[in-house]
């Protein structure tokens, strides 16, 4: 009997491209058809045939409290009780505002936007209309988003402009994006001394995630930011995916490193459509209506979403939020490591924070090209053994995972028990 899972996929597919409405949710990496979610409640989520998982994707990074916290949906219903969108100023904004400065030390100024795509596009506009520069540079692996002059791949050199990595996006769009290795500290000296005086922006996840989970080596975001002062280049942190994910003052925070402009969205739009940019005022004073830097949005701060994030964000301030989060996350990278190498396995494992990467190889993977190293066929059979013992990993090996302030010892000790079954059952 067909599933209302696949029934669900297949109709999908004849009214929206692939079926699904990001890329990823179409599972074409790791095969097999899509999971349709229903309800979602703490650590778990159920899909439309009712089954349940234990949920460590949760929308790709937002949920940090997990699915449906009461305090959330209360903000949330309530704001929704007075107007979804009013296209004008609220209070609520204001609030949240003034929260981010607070919270940041690099940000004296922040406008609320809808997506991270939008974050990420206007920060660069702002850094180019402030330096007056064009030539930007961002790491190979690092996702900012599907803004045409972000959607590059590299070339065969270190020192390669990038060309275009999706159709439909002009060669002269990508042609003053310069794409290097991340962590490579050779490649970045070489950029600078031969472009330093024309780059506008640098553009870097802190700690990417999109390449699964990698962090930067000791020196590399110190190195960046030397640069980026000595050439007048403005450095832009990415923190969409880590920002209040992997500790209260981001990844910025967690390293001791100052960016010029950062950009935020997931965690705290709460589950919501929300995002924002923000840095020094001097840079963000460009912006209209006092500056000559043009961005605008409809629902940019809509009442709902900028709801959903100020409760979120006044949670996670609790007393030990983070290091239970980082607790929590630890055991169950430790534990899955642990049973790997039990039954023989070649895996490895890391977190910061909340935030936690899976490697089907010998050692902690640095680069995206180490990444591409990684044994993939492994773990497409590890995601779909797991999904059946209803454990719900990101559905690709180049993903980050997430775990929740609601995922406890029960969900811990559940995962790592369905870990041992398939781990024990590798052939």
């Amino acid at each position: 009997m067909i599933s209302r899972n696949q029934q669900l996929f297949e109709l999908s597919q004849k009214y929206i491209p692939g079926g699904v409405n990001s890329p990823v949710r179409a599972f074409k990496s790791v095969g097999g058809t899509p999971v349709f979610f229903r309800r979602g409640q703490g650590a778990y989520v159920w899909d439309a045939d009712n089954r349940t998982y234990i949920d460590y994707v949760g929308s790709w990074g937002p949920l940090i409290l997990g699915h449906a916290h009461p305090e959330v949906i209360a903000a949330v219903l309530a704001a929704a009780h007075n107007g979804l969108t009013f296209g004008a100023p609220t209070e609520a904004e204001l609030e949240m505002a003034k929260l981010l400065c607070g919270l940041l030390p690099s940000i004296e100024q922040v406008r609320l936007v809808s997506s991270g795509t939008e974050a990420t596009m206007s920060a660069i506009r702002v850094a180019r209309g402030y330096t007056g520069r064009n030539r930007i540079i961002k790491f190979e692996g690092c996702y900012h988003g599907h803004d045409d002059a972000l959607l590059v791949k590299a070339g065969s050199g270190a020192l390669t402009f990038g060309h275009p990595s999706s159709a439909g996006v002009p060669d002269g769009t990508t042609s003053a994006t310069l794409v290097l290795d991340y962590n490579n500290l050779d490649s970045l000296e070489q950029a600078f001394s031969r472009f330093g005086q024309e780059i506008a922006a640098v553009i870097v996840e802190p700690v990417a995630g999109n390449m699964n989970l990698i962090t930067p080596k000791l020196g590399f975001l110190s190195t960046l930011r030397n640069l980026c002062t000595r050439h007048g280049t403005m450095l832009i942190f990415d923190e969409v995916m880590s920002g209040f994910r992997v500790g209260l003052e981001c990844a910025q925070g967690l390293y001791g490193i100052k960016p010029d402009l950062t950009t935020l969205g997931k965690v705290i739009g709460g589950g919501m459509p929300m995002a924002a940019f923000g840095g020094r005022r001097d840079i963000m004073q460009c912006l209209a209506p006092i500056g000559p830097v043009y961005q605008a949005g409809t629902l940019s701060g809509n009442p709902v979403a900028v709801a959903a994030g100020l409760a979120t964000l006044r949670l996670v301030q609790a007393p030990g939020f983070y290091e239970k989060l980082a607790a929590s996350t630890r055991r169950l990278m430790e534990g899955l490591t642990k049973t790997a190498e039990k039954h023989g396995i070649v895996f490895c494992a890391q977190q910061v924070g909340g935030m936690f990467g899976l490697y089907f190889r010998e050692h902690l993977p640095t680069s995206y090209a180490e990444v591409m190293d990684c044994n993939r066929d492994a773990f497409n059979r590890f995601f779909h053994a797991m999904l059946q013992e209803g454990v719900y990993f990101a559905p690709s090996a180049f993903e980050a995972g997430f775990v929740s302030a609601a995922h406890g010892d029960d969900e811990i000790g559940k995962t790592l028990a369905a870990a041992e079954r398939v781990f024990g059952s590798w052939k």
